[in-house]
Formats: C-alpha cells, sequence, structure tokens
C-alpha cells in the first residue's frame, strides 16, 4: 500500500472511482479494493455496531476471491442476485451465455473453460461423469441444500451411481412462440403447424434453435417419432423436413428474445422462461407446446473439474439455493423450480400459470432428452450438414 493510503488520507473521487474499475476489471484483489478505499475499515466498524450487517453465510465472512464464473443459458437468472453476492462476498459473477449443451460440452473437453460453475440439462451428466468432467459436490460447503425439498422427477438425473454431482436448478418445457398479431389471433397446436407456417405464411419470419436436441427433435415430432430417436431412417425424415424448410428461416439461433421483441421475428422454438418473458411484455405471443409431444427438461448446477474460483463457485450455488434468492430468480426469468421452499414463497398466480405449469395431458405427451443423442454422430452431422445448407 501506497504511503498516501498509509497515512489514511481521505481519496478522491477519481481515485476512488479509477481503484473501482480496477477492482471490477479483476486488476487488483477486494482486500486491496478495500483498503485503498477505506471501505474495509468502514465495513468492519459498521458490522460490529450494527448486528443485521454481519454476513449470513460463512462463507460470506471469507475471502473466496474476488470472481466467480459462470456458464449458463440465455435471460436465465436475476442480474440483481448477481449483483446481492457481489455486494455479500466481493466476487465478481462473470457470465458466459452458451445456446447448447454440445457447446458446454466441448468446451470442457477442449480444457482450460475457466468456468468455475455451469449449468447442464438433466440427459448430459452422465456424459460428464463419464468423461470426468465434472466433480463430486461437496455437500459441506452447500448448506441450503435440503434433497427433501426437492421433486425428484427434477432432481435425480444429478446422481449417478449413488454419487451426487449436481442440484437442481429448475425445469421446464420446449415449445414455440407466435405473434399472434401476425396469425390473424390464431394461436396453433401441432408440431406440424409450427413447420408449415413456417414454409407458407410465416416465411422469413421463423426461428429455430442452434442445438440438435430440440431442432431435430421437434422435427422428428411432425412424423410422430419420438424426439430422441437415433433411428437412421427416422433422422433421414427429419432431415429432409428441416432442408426444406431452411430457405424459409429467419435464423437459427437459440438466443431468439431480441428479433421476437423487436418485429424482425414472428415464431421461434422456446424455452418456459422465455415464452413467459415474452407473454408477460407482449400479450400476444402465445407459448405452444405441440400436441405431439416434445422435450420437457430439467437443468442444474454443477461445479468442473479444475475450477478456478473453486470456493467462490460453491458460494454461489449455496447463494442462489437459497429459497428467497432462488423466488427472486423465477420471479425474473419465468421458469418453474422443483423446490417446495421455493414454491411456498411465489404467488398463486405463478404457480398457476399455464406456460409455466401446462395441462396434464400436455405433459404426459413430452419426453426427457436421452443420454445418447448427446454424442450421437449421425444427429451432430445432420445439424451441421443443416446449418451449412
Amino acid at each position: 500500500m501506497s504511503k498516501d493510503y498509509k497515512d489514511n488520507l481521505p481519496i478522491s473521487r477519481e481515485e476512488f472511482i479509477a481503484q473501482l474499475r480496477r477492482y471490477q476489471k479483476g486488476s487488483i484483489t477486494r482486500r486491496h479494493f478495500l483498503g485503498v478505499t477505506g471501505l474495509g475499515m468502514a465495513s468492519a466498524v459498521m458490522a460490529g455496531a450494527v448486528p443485521g450487517l454481519r454476513p449470513r453465510k460463512a462463507w460470506s465472512a471469507g475471502d473466496i476471491g474476488d470472481r466467480v464464473v459462470l456458464a449458463t443459458w440465455p435471460n436465465y437468472h436475476d442480474p440483481a442476485n448477481f449483483e446481492k453476492f457481489t455486494e455479500m462476498t466481493g466476487a465478481y459473477v462473470q457470465v458466459n451465455v452458451f445456446g447448447s449443451n454440445e457447446e458446454m460440452l466441448a468446451k470442457l473437453q477442449a480444457g482450460g473453460s475457466g468456468w468455475d460453475v455451469f449449468v447442464p440439462t438433466n440427459y448430459t451428466i452422465t456424459t460428464y461423469v463419464g468423461e470426468d468432467l465434472i466433480e463430486p459436490l461437496d455437500l459441506s460447503k452447500l448448506s441450503n441444500y435440503d434433497a427433501a425439498a426437492f421433486d425428484p422427477r427434477f432432481s435425480d438425473a444429478g446422481t449417478v451411481n449413488g454419487t451426487l454431482y449436481a442440484v437442481p436448478k429448475n425445469w421446464g418445457t420446449t415449445g414455440y412462440v407466435i405473434n399472434t398479431a401476425h396469425s390473424g389471433g390464431m394461436t396453433p397446436t401441432t408440431w406440424k403447424e409450427f413447420w408449415d407456417m413456417t414454409k407458407a405464411e410465416f416465411s422469413g419470419r421463423t426461428m429455430v434453435h442452434d442445438y440438435q436436441l430440440t431442432t431435430i427433435g421437434n422435427a422428428l415430432k411432425y412424423f410422430g417419432y419420438s424426439f430422441n430417436s437415433v433411428d437412421p431412417k427416422e433422422l433421414a425424415d427429419a432431415e429432409k423436413l428441416l432442408l426444406d424448410v431452411k430457405p424459409h428461416l429467419y435464423a437459427i439461433n437459440s438466443d431468439y428474445q431480441p428479433p421476437l421483441r423487436n418485429g424482425d421475428a414472428w415464431m421461434s422454438m422456446c424455452w418456459t422462461g422465455d415464452g413467459k418473458q415474452l407473454n408477460n411484455d407482449m400479450p400476444e405471443m402465445r407459448y405452444v407446446l405441440g400436441r405431439e409431444g416434445g422435450e420437457i427438461w430439467s437443468d442444474y448446477y454443477a461445479v468442473p473439474r479444475g475450477a478456478e474460483h473453486r470456493a467462490a463457485g460453491y458460494a454461489l450455488i449455496d447463494f442462489l439455493l437459497d429459497p428467497a434468492v432462488n423466488a427472486k430468480e423465477v420471479l425474473a426469468h419465468g421458469y418453474p423450480v422443483a423446490d417446495s421452499r421455493t414454491n411456498a414463497l411465489l404467488p398463486k398466480e405463478l404457480l398457476e400459470d399455464p406456460i409455466l405449469y401446462p395441462a396434464q395431458e400436455l405433459l404426459d405427451a413430452l419426453e426427457f432428452g436421452a443420454a445418447a443423442t448427446l454424442t450421437d454422430p449421425n444427429r451432430a452431422e445432420l445439424l451441421a450438414r443443416f446449418k451449412s445448407a
């Protein structure tokens, strides 16, 4: 520390901003930042004088480092919760957004991902375990995790061969969203209508995911095949449909909210939370689950092997599992959770929302993704041909 700071002289506004920017960029540690700005001493005095300012968790009282890197999905968190976590711990949350589980897997297989926490989907976890890319969770560092609070349908996939590798984040469905202002107020009900409308009145206005599981899976549903099929003949039928549709697409992209909101796109494959967010802001946007079936899924928090900021990663997971924090997440992202403690804090109208909790007959037709689809070469090659066509 320089002589100026040793002498406890007040720092100027310009110097404070400069130090803050250095801290935000990761050039200096939290401890250094608090020391040079005088905030460290002020925080200590205030915490001692006002018990309510004392950290609520052991990890928030310790030094977990100045950052945590999270790999997750688009529109999937409440940014205010990340700000609160940083305020409590001094660790800045750096968010890396991905559009498919294949992207996440490839990044981890290549090594040096830099992630401390990532958000895999149920069907991928056995592959991560088999390739030793994910570590068993240390439950002593997750005081907010209560296995008994979770619906096992949406938590069981986190345990492989009796070992817990991932804890539930939330669950949802994969359908599509349509702007009914461009369909004469009509809301379709099937995947056949989705694909047929894309080739006709919605030509140039439809988006599909950049993600083989859902794009191929929902093309398979056009023919009544399983969402998870790896049968060569059935995949050939799906490929023909996708190639026929390709010239009529607006884009192949898993981050579809911006073009839907600005009117460039009118229809897109869609996950539950995006459907809820769009419908909240634009009631003409309707979320559809095809009556032929499709996907139901659950996502998890996990720690990759070799996480650099391991303590911060565990702290972030534990923070997000706090039911009060998780309830704020749900209100922001619009995905249902399987944690009964969190649901007890949510408004009744949300728990009865048909986008989050569809009719039972629609849910009954859905399938969880199968592990075989993640590594099936035929599905990977099909998507590559579709994208390059």
